[in-house]
């Protein structure tokens, strides 16, 4: 039994060291670094939620997994609390929780609201967003 041990403590070691590099970063919503973000061109991904919300709750690990899309890489990761953030919502014209909006700079890109099949949602958000030019020389 003993030569099993070390093998299943060196797996568990090494999923230990792996799950923060795969973590993904939500920040909540502030009025000033949302707007550096949209001058600064990057792209935003703000998720309108409320904890009480059952989609919402569904699309949580969905939306972190497609966070982590490399389309995403540089993405700010904006949480919007539906209950709080009033001014947010009346400025995006967004009537609901479980709604997801996407920037690129100032500009709204995509919009979905409640929607949780995983691969609709993940080509409502990357579908959406501008691919990287290749150089030309």
């Amino acid at each position: 039994m003993r030569p099993i041990i070390r093998p299943i403590a060196a797996i568990i070691a090494l999923f230990a060291m792996i799950t923060p590099a795969l973590a993904v970063t939500w920040t909540d919503y502030s009025q000033t670094a949302f707007e550096q973000a949209q001058a600064d061109g990057r792209v935003i991904l703000v998720d309108v939620y409320a904890d009480w919300c059952p989609t919402c709750k569904v699309q949580k690990p969905l939306l972190d997994d497609i966070a982590r899309d490399a389309a995403l890489e540089d993405a700010l990761l904006v949480r919007v609390d539906f209950d709080t953030e009033k001014d947010f919502l009346t400025t995006h014209r967004v009537p609901r929780q479980s709604t997801i909006l996407v920037f690129v700079g100032a500009e709204e890109v995509s919009r979905s609201i409640a929607e949780t099949n995983p691969e609709r949602l993940r080509t409502a958000i990357v579908g959406e967003l501008p691919t990287p030019s290749s150089s030309v020389e």
